[in-house]
């Protein structure tokens, strides 16, 4: 690869963290093996990243973007009807099947390696706070008595669906976590 087409520094830093991170933890990865394996200078790095927290956050700031596209996309092909597109969101984890061993979410683990009331826990609240009160206008538009409830119940169970995956696959967990959605939004609406 030349140097013209080679990707930028902070690219492949972002990268290589993002696919150790979600492979060992934020814990489990030091900056010298992010440097390692990027193939960038530790001063290059840090000229990028302030800190090992300002990369995690701008990993998860990449992952909440990418996370959040991928349930809008999976709620939108199952239709206009908000009441399948809160069954269909869950399609979401089989379109994540792609990218290699599912390891459950990123912000679950995430937040249960930081301290809570750090920047990095907080950001993995703010991304569940965002997803929740997506899924909350998704269950008004469908109608739902208490909107806030129904969002938390899915949202639990969504949670729930990606931690089963990561133990056993999301082929097996995707079928039965639909119809346990079903379930609550027939019980809700």
């Amino acid at each position: 690869m030349t140097t013209s087409t080679r990707e930028p520094a902070r690219d492949r830093i972002l990268r290589t963290a993002t696919d150790l991170f979600y492979i060992y933890g934020i814990r489990g990865v030091g900056v010298d093996r992010i440097i390692a394996d990027s193939g960038v200078a530790k001063a290059t790095l840090y000229a990028h990243f302030k800190s090992k927290d300002e990369l995690v956050l701008t990993f998860l700031r990449h992952s909440d973007e990418k996370w959040r596209k991928m349930l809008r996309d999976a709620a939108e092909g199952a239709g206009d009807d908000p009441r399948e597109q809160l069954i269909g969101m869950f399609g979401a984890m089989e379109a994540a099947d792609g990218d290699g061993p599912f390891r459950g979410c990123v912000f679950i683990n995430t937040a249960s390696e930081s301290l809570p009331g750090s920047a990095v826990h907080e950001a993995t609240v703010a991304h569940k706070r965002a997803v929740r009160a997506w899924v909350g206008e998704l269950a008004a538009a469908a109608g739902a008595a208490d909107p806030e409830l129904l969002a938390r119940e899915l949202t639990i169970l969504l949670d729930g669906a990606m931690a089963g995956a990561a133990l056993e696959t999301i082929g097996e967990t995707v079928p039965a976590t639909r119809r346990a959605a079903r379930a609550i939004v027939d019980r809700h609406l």
